[in-house]
């Protein structure tokens, strides 16, 4: 067994990239990559990122998280060298996973974070390479890659190097077309196995919800499920939906389709299109009023803006992404007229309870 980790550890870059390989062998076996609407633009966004994050950024960020270490803390080198392998990984896995997990929910919940992180949910489908659609320097300040040095410098580099294939694993099938755990969903025997998977790891359903472009399908958790190979944080801090279904549709709602090269580079480049989170003229201001809107509601299920920042008032429009306020989901049973919040200042909301007569903005 010593022998086996040594070789794949020493072989570490190659399994990386044969992963990503495999799993797009197997997309493009099972027409996946034929029936993509993939525009020119993801597939720049997609592929300079990607270079950007092997080639640069990655080994960038390890470099100065080592001599960091070694600056500051020079009598600590090589200090868990004597640690078991299995020890290491866990811990190098473990430490890992909780640093991208709140760096990841810190980017729906700061605005600046989330115009980085934005192009990563302007993907209207799911694909291996999804995993790498950023703005090139939301990998530049992620802590998980900081870990990567200190960690190597602590001597740590063997179960480093297993732990980052393992990883490369859970994150490449949780984006892929081809998902795994549909073998299981559509056989109610083997269900409890994949209960029992889910509550460890994250499975394909759980990070497509994640992608989601709403949860007015009840399925989508675009606001959670943040882990990225543990589902452990995400039920720890109360993010997590588990749901053996996938999203109807995927993306942002009401995408203003930025060119690519704002994606990737914003703010050094900014978007063109009226109304963009990415444009020089966007501004983030509230739109709430001080009196309900009065409708006649079908039947059905609708998303109530609790933010105060839609220009959709009182219906959600995807400005509460970048704020640590989620839109509200309810179901109306019966078509009448309704009176809706719009001073998200009522206790019964998302209907009125006039709370706006008695209080201020």
């Amino acid at each position: 067994m010593e022998k086996i980790i040594t070789f794949v550890a020493a072989h570490d870059v190659a399994f990386v990239f044969g992963i990503l390989l495999f799993f797009g062998l197997v997309e493009a076996l099972f027409g996946y990559l034929s029936q993509s609407k993939r525009s020119k633009g993801d597939v720049w966004i997609e592929t300079i990122n990607a270079f950007a994050l092997f080639l640069f950024t990655k080994p960038l960020i390890t470099f100065l998280g080592y001599k960091t270490m070694q600056f500051l803390l020079p009598n600590q080198a090589n200090v868990l060298k004597t640690m078991p392998f299995w020890g290491g990984l866990l811990l190098f896995l473990l430490v890992d996973d909780f640093l991208q997990y709140w760096y990841h929910r810190s980017a729906h919940e700061y605005k600046w974070l989330w115009k980085w992180h934005r192009p990563h949910h302007t993907a209207t489908e799911m694909g291996l390479l999804v995993s790498y659609r950023q703005a090139v320097y939301y990998y530049l300040l992620m802590p998980n890659i900081w870990w990567m040095g200190i960690f190597t410098f602590l001597g740590g580099g063997l179960p480093l190097s297993i732990g980052l294939i393992l990883k490369q694993i859970i994150i490449i099938s949780s984006h892929s077309l081809a998902t795994w755990d549909s073998f299981f969903h559509k056989r109610p025997a083997l269900m409890p196995i994949l209960k029992v998977l889910e509550r460890i790891f994250i499975t394909p359903a759980f990070h497509h919800g994640h992608h989601a472009e709403s949860k007015i399908d009840n399925i989508g958790n675009p606001n959670g499920n943040y882990g990225n190979m543990f589902s452990i944080w995400d039920q720890l801090f109360g993010s997590a939906t588990f749901s053996h279904a996938f999203p109807t549709t995927y993306g942002i709602p009401n995408d203003p389709q930025d060119d690519w090269t704002a994606h990737v580079f914003y703010p050094l480049v900014t978007s063109d299109k009226a109304g963009s989170e990415l444009s020089k003229a966007y501004q983030f201001e509230k739109t709430t009023v001080l009196e309900p809107a009065t409708m006649v509601l079908e039947p059905g299920a609708y998303l109530y803006c609790a933010c105060g920042y839609s220009k959709n008032q009182p219906f959600c429009d995807g400005s509460h992404h970048g704020t640590k306020i989620q839109p509200v989901r309810f179901t109306i049973q019966k078509e009448r007229s309704y009176k809706l919040c719009q001073c998200k200042l009522c206790e019964k909301a998302p209907f009125c309870d006039n709370s706006h007569l008695t209080k201020s903005i």
